[in-house]
């Protein structure tokens, strides 16, 4: 990394994002003036229709913006804003900012102490906190959803879709070449490849905040994404992009 790369690179996922992603951006700029290192903010547009790009560069033009059409997907935003980012470490968020900014704070430091190369929120874990939480049936949808994820994908956690994950940036430059995914089964993809790499994850309780306004629908969503998560499963046991690695120690805490 270069001596002027920023400590740490916050990436947006993006669309149609012109009346939640204002109020957000603001809150992470005040976020970020506050820390003791530099920080950098890149707002990956998936072809937005409503301006949303043109209204980050308008407000907040200390923002990296970039566009992308046509739309994709938010796996495909994910990829190219974190790839594009420069930070020795690259966290991706919602633009609702579920989890909140702060949690960021927690999980450097736990990347720091345990020597992790990925570090990702987690809304399961005993020590989460839950401050408004999501309606029962959902919960319990996105309960019946993760015990059939953790079978067919061969990952231990128990939280694998929060939107809140960090990575160093080397863990970045080994991972995201090899994804291909560009749908809402992303994360799990990510966290495939991690393992099949030989890298160390470990799963960290943050405080949550549902949004309603979720774009992602279990019922409709759901069957692709478990589709997807055989086909990740395969190719990846198929390809072994990195052959011969042991199975990475994973963690929750």
């Amino acid at each position: 990394m270069s001596p002027a790369a920023p400590h740490l690179s916050l990436v947006f996922p993006v669309y149609n994002e012109t009346r939640r992603l204002p109020a957000s951006l603001r809150e992470v700029t005040a976020w970020a003036q506050a820390q003791p290192w530099p920080v950098e903010i890149v707002v990956a547009d998936d072809g937005s229709t409503d301006g949303t790009p043109e209204q980050v560069r308008a407000e907040f033009p200390h923002c990296i913006v970039l566009d992308g059409e046509p739309n994709k997907g938010k796996g495909a935003a994910v990829a190219r804003g974190m790839q594009a980012a420069r930070g020795r470490f690259r966290l991706f968020s919602d633009a609702d900012l579920s989890t909140p900014i702060a949690e960021a704070n927690g999980m450097l430091e736990a990347m720091a102490r345990g020597g992790y190369d990925i570090v990702i929120a987690s809304r399961a874990l005993p020590e989460s906190r839950l401050d408004v939480r999501q309606p029962p049936w959902r919960e319990a949808a996105g309960r019946a959803f993760n015990m059939i994820v953790r079978p067919l994908s061969g990952l231990p956690f128990r939280d694998t879709q929060c939107g809140f994950k960090l990575f160093t940036a080397q863990a970045v430059e080994t991972i995201f070449p090899h994804q291909q995914s560009s749908g809402w089964a992303f994360d799990v993809e990510l966290l495939m490849l991690a393992r099949a790499f030989g890298l160390r994850v470990l799963e960290h309780p943050v405080r949550w905040i549902n949004n309603d306004a979720s774009k992602v629908s279990l019922l409709s969503d759901a069957p692709r994404m478990l589709r997807d998560i055989i086909q990740f499963r395969l190719r990846i046991l198929r390809d072994r992009p990195q052959a011969a690695q042991p199975a990475p120690r994973q963690e929750t805490r």
